[in-house]
């Protein structure tokens, strides 16, 4: 059979920030990925600070590019190692780096029908939502595959509590974030 009429591996694609919702979305990608016998494909978008239009108007931003670039790849090394303790996933596929705004890189990335798109669904303020559409509404809306919005992790309203408490300098209650580890579901 020629190469090019084999068909292609089933890829799960998963959006990768960084943030603690992109972590879980990680996490949970791989064991999808495993599940389905499928490659695993991280994908960090970049944008230019102050975005496109700021950068076609700055003369020094074409020679900052390269710069932009080494420190998204950073920040993708970075991800993958908190999840997986190190660059290695342990299963097929490509960590990759999209210039773009977010949503509409995965929407472009993850283009065929048998893909998997696996973003994170944080909390988010309702002024950040003004000020920032969600990537996972936008590939909710756009994806031609199918898309698995990842809750945040039951952790993350404790460590944002903790937070709180210690910008207030508050005291710190350990007993309610050690009860929130008990209720924690086991590793997928």
């Amino acid at each position: 059979m020629p190469e090019s009429d084999a068909p292609s591996a089933a890829r799960v694609l998963v959006g990768v920030s960084g943030s603690p919702s992109s972590l879980t979305a990680l996490s949970r990608a791989a064991g999808e990925a495993r599940h389905r016998s499928a490659e695993l494909w991280p994908v960090l978008a970049w944008e230019p600070p102050g975005g496109e239009l700021a950068a076609r108007r700055s003369p020094t931003a074409s020679c900052l590019v390269p710069q932009w670039e080494r420190l998204a790849r950073v920040r993708l090394v970075a991800a993958l190692c908190d999840v997986f303790g190190g660059a290695d996933a342990g299963l097929p596929g490509q960590a990759l780096i999209v210039r773009g705004t977010p949503g509409r890189a995965l929407v472009a990335m993850a283009d065929r029908e048998d893909d998997l798109l696996v973003v994170g669904a944080g909390r988010r303020a309702l002024l950040r939502r003004v000020l920032r559409p969600s990537v996972g509404r936008y590939c909710l809306a756009h994806a031609r595959c199918p898309v698995l919005a990842v809750p945040p992790s039951p952790l993350a309203a404790a460590l944002a509590a903790a937070h709180r408490r210690n910008a207030w300098r508050l005291r710190l209650d350990t007993g309610d974030v050690e009860k929130e580890f008990e209720t924690l579901p086991p590793e997928i």
